[in-house]
């Protein structure tokens, strides 16, 4: 199975500091054909340092809104995986700015 990153530019200015979304698409068996959406691509507003944000869904608890982590690491030992991904989608974006 192979993992193709697409990079959809952001058009929303009331984000401040999001540069674009990011999606995975797999390729091969078993995922041929899906992708996951809800990555996020940021851009601190002091110096150039670039984070991405996985997907979560956010609920409420007592009126405190908190999110819920939709991709995550299967063990918590395990944070080596989420810093994979994180770079993946990173030098995706790198790549796709370049050519704009």
């Amino acid at each position: 199975m192979t993992v193709t990153v697409t990079i959809v530019r952001n058009e929303d200015d009331q984000a401040k500091g999001k540069l674009a979304d990011a999606e995975l698409h797999f390729h091969g068996d078993p995922l041929d054909g899906m992708k996951l959406m809800g990555f996020g691509i940021w851009e601190q507003t002091k110096g150039k340092k670039r984070n991405v944000t996985f997907p979560a869904r956010q609920y409420r608890v007592n009126g405190e809104r908190r999110s819920y982590a939709l991709m995550r690491p299967a063990a918590i030992t395990n944070v080596h995986a989420a810093n994979a991904v994180r770079d993946l989608v990173l030098a995706a974006y790198a790549a796709w700015e370049a050519t704009q």
